[in-house]
């Protein structure tokens, strides 16, 4: 970690145009990276504050690796509220002192919207890209965000409707990554990567990005995929490693069952869901990819006991899968908790291998859904924080 009289050090020598940016996971450092890339088109521009790999790919300076408020859940962030509180606070004094052209959140609310609301107090423009899922659960949480930003930056339609009934400034600027990803998909050289033929029957299995994650859903898919392998002897896995620190655990699972064929791989997450036929995957951002795959999916969650019971009594949607919540209806299947064994992931994935007329329905569904979500996301964005800038002077 870097300590703020470095901060200042490093970043009062590049210029006017200072940006800073959190971000809190890798879907966020995805988000980030596309509007970075469109702001750095449009104006001479030093970016910094706490981000991943893509973002520094777009000449980002970390000070704080993403990976430090990588934390899902009440229970599993309490060992963590020490050191994440100390670096908030580090990079609340540096950025009050040395005050940016502007700051954006990249999700990450709990971390994002307390400090977006002293600097908005001190006359610093903030911007939040991906809404709360206020729309899911902890509705009260509109109020904070009133006070927070100065823009909200939605990635789904139904969003900008709720912020403009709540008094708040907000756009729509479509999913970038359903600009990224293509409509039609290539699924032969998307095998071809893997060392896999057209004829194979292959399942992704994505569990997650987070060391909770694995740690509690990691397992039960394991025992999962052994079972389908069994009523299925041909089947072939690929199982994605999200980052460098959750190859030994995963490898170790691997490891208890040596008869599966399972080709574990470094990232590629997309390549894989392009090349599998269904795919058994954590409910987050990586449920939309596969939508946008127009991949058959059995979404399963786990969380510690209190966590979930926190959950419930806030929830205000019957799903927490992507492709249901914007569907309106369940059009995958979602197993959470004690319902998520292995003997129901098996049985809810054959039933998808199986179910011919079912695939062909929701490709209808995802590709419409997919346009739906395409927009100049980058480029909206992009415009939508210069806009603000100029309403606060600063350009």
């Amino acid at each position: 970690m870097i300590d703020a009289p470095a901060l200042c050090v490093a970043d009062d020598a590049v210029g006017a145009n200072r940006f800073a940016f959190v971000a809190g996971e890798p879907s966020g450092d995805l988000l980030a990276s596309f509007l970075l890339k469109a702001l750095h088109a449009r104006l001479p521009a030093s970016c910094f504050g706490i981000g991943g790999p893509l973002m520094v790919e777009q000449g980002f300076t970390a000070h704080w690796s993403m990976y430090k408020l990588a934390v899902r859940g009440y229970v599993e962030a309490l060992r963590h509220i020490p050191e994440i509180l100390k670096i908030r606070r580090a990079l609340r004094a540096y950025l009050l002192a040395h005050k940016p052209c502007a700051f954006i959140g990249v999700d990450a609310p709990d971390f994002n919207l307390s400090l977006e609301c002293d600097l908005r107090a001190a006359g610093i423009p903030t911007l939040h890209f991906v809404s709360p899922s206020i729309w899911a659960w902890r509705a009260g949480r509109i109020k904070k965000i009133a006070r927070a930003v100065d823009h909200m930056l939605c990635v789904f339609p139904f969003e900008k409707a709720i912020y403009d009934q709540a008094g708040i400034p907000a756009t729509y600027v479509g999913h970038p990554l359903a600009e990224q990803i293509p409509t039609e998909i290539d699924m032969s050289a998307a095998r071809r990567r893997f060392g896999l033929n057209d004829h194979d029957l292959v399942l992704a299995v994505l569990p997650g990005s987070r060391h909770s994650e694995i740690n509690l859903l990691a397992p039960t898919f394991f025992a999962a995929m052994q079972r389908i392998k069994q009523a299925e002897p041909t089947m072939r896995f690929i199982v994605p490693i999200a980052t460098p620190e959750l190859t030994r655990p995963l490898q170790l699972l691997h490891a208890r069952y040596p008869e599966l064929d399972v080709i574990l791989c470094h990232g590629q997450a997309q390549s894989a869901m392009a090349a599998a036929n269904v795919v058994l995957l954590a409910s987050g951002t990586a449920t939309l990819e596969a939508a946008l795959y127009k991949k058959p999916m059995v979404i399963a969650y786990k969380v510690p006991w209190l966590t979930a019971q926190v959950m419930k009594r806030q929830a205000l949607l019957p799903y927490v899968g992507l492709p249901n919540i914007i569907a309106g209806r369940c059009v995958v299947p979602e197993l959470l908790q004690e319902a998520a064994t292995p003997e129901a992931l098996c049985a809810e994935v054959l039933k998808l291998f199986a179910d011919v007329n079912g695939q062909a329905r929701l490709t209808d569904i995802f590709h419409a859904m997919h346009l739906s979500l395409r927009r100049d996301t980058a480029n909206l964005a992009a415009d939508v924080v210069i806009n603000v800038m100029r309403q606060y002077g600063r350009i």
